[in-house]
This record gives C-alpha cells, sequence and structure tokens, in this order.
C-alpha cells in the first residue's frame, strides 16, 4: 500500500466500484518514487477544495493495477505516475508523469467539473 493519506483502491472491484459509483474521480497510479509523490501531495491538498471529487491512490505494482496500466489511454505512457480523470464511470482524461498544481486543476475543471 502506498504511504499517502489518500484513500487507496486495494483490488479490482473497489476500483470499479469507486468509478462507477462515484461522478467524478481522480486516481494517481503509481509508486513512492520522486514523480509520484508530489502528484500525491498536490491530490492531498486539493482534496478538501474540490469535494464534488473522490481522490484515490492506486500502487502500481499492485495486480488489480492492471485496470489502469493496461487501459488504452495509457498505452502510450512512459512514466510514472500514470493519472486518470473519470466522469460518471468513463475515463475522460489521462496523463502520465508529474504534474504542476495548476496542471491538476486545469485537469479537474476541464474534464470533471465543467457543466
Amino acid at each position: 500500500m502506498l504511504a499517502t493519506n489518500l484513500k487507496h483502491i486495494k483490488s479490482e472491484e473497489e476500483f470499479f466500484q469507486a468509478v462507477e459509483n462515484d461522478e467524478n474521480v481522480m486516481i494517481c497510479c503509481g509508486r513512492m518514487g520522486p514523480m509520484c509523490i508530489p502528484v500525491y501531495d498536490i491530490m492531498e491538498d486539493l482534496e478538501e477544495k474540490y469535494e464534488k471529487v473522490k481522490f484515490y491512490d492506486l500502487d502500481f505494482d499492485a495486480p488489480h493495477a492492471h485496470v489502469l496500466r493496461n487501459h488504452e489511454l495509457s498505452r502510450t505512457f512512459m512514466g510514472l505516475p500514470f493519472t486518470f480523470y473519470f466522469k460518471n464511470g468513463k475515463a475522460v482524461k489521462a496523463t502520465s508523469s508529474i504534474q504542476s498544481k495548476a496542471q491538476v486543476k486545469e485537469n479537474l475543471e476541464t474534464y470533471l467539473l465543467k457543466d
């Protein structure tokens, strides 16, 4: 399990429950490495400000992480973390590698919170 304060997705079943039961979901799939930790920190910071979004982490090396490792949106990704944005059960945006707070906020507002 990742050492973050985010909700952890610990099984394939939990993954599907999260994306199907919550309207707006952001999942960061990675390790405790230098490119991933800043994204987890950003998510932890934004969690209270974006109450309409559910924030999760997913251990890249866990067997159930195949749902994102093998996702069509991540086929060309070369670096960690894989960050996915789900709206009403559908992946609407995915990024790889480190992101700034401004980039994460832009993705949240553009892909999950736009009306």
